[in-house]
């Protein structure tokens, strides 16, 4: 149950947005970069990374919707527990395993990060912008796991599969345009 009394019982993210909904136009914009602008990542890449950050955080509600949008993006129903539980076994391409390192202290400890942790993405491959693409994916989640949990909305299994569909087919801008415009 939302923990403020204005939003319905079974409130989405699409009902936080009215009630600042200038700040939030922004907001969506920049999410619709991170997600879905440019990058070294696929966007269903991004979808797991935004999938995994949300896991490590605790917020069912993204970890579920964006794992369905990553899901609608090609990537196999089968990484997401394997990666949970062990990055260097999951089944994801190697030169992605230090990224995820990366994506998993960043969100657990951030106050540890530390040059050898960058210098592993930078060896499997990828330059400073996809690094920072990535930081961008954590960052972009650590906001939305707060913001959803914040307002306590409830985390309904039976939503996530419709969510991860809409971030898919819609992205982040157009699906809450009319809800966020004056």
């Amino acid at each position: 149950m939302p923990l403020f009394p204005t939003l319905p019982e079974d409130a989405l993210v699409k009902d936080i947005y009215p009630l600042n909904p200038k700040l939030f136009r922004v907001w969506c914009e920049v999410e619709e970069g991170i997600m879905r602008g440019a990058s070294a990542f696929t966007p269903g890449e991004r979808e797991l990374m935004g999938a995994f950050c949300s896991q490590l955080n605790s917020c069912t509600y993204c970890q579920s919707s964006h794992f369905e949008a990553a899901i609608n993006f090609g990537i196999p129903r089968e990484v997401f527990d394997p990666l949970m539980a062990d990055i260097d076994t999951a089944p994801i391409r190697d030169e992605l395993k230090p990224v995820f390192h990366y994506l998993e202290k960043l969100t657990l400890t951030p106050y540890k990060m530390i040059q050898s942790d960058a210098d592993k993405v930078f060896a499997a491959g990828w330059d400073e912008r996809a690094l920072q693409d990535a930081i961008l994916v954590c960052c972009c989640y650590a906001f939305m796991n707060r913001l959803v949990d914040g307002h306590g909305l409830p985390s309904d299994p039976a939503l996530f599969e419709a969510r991860g569909k809409r971030h898919f087919e819609e992205g982040y801008v157009s699906q809450y345009a009319t809800e966020t415009t004056d």
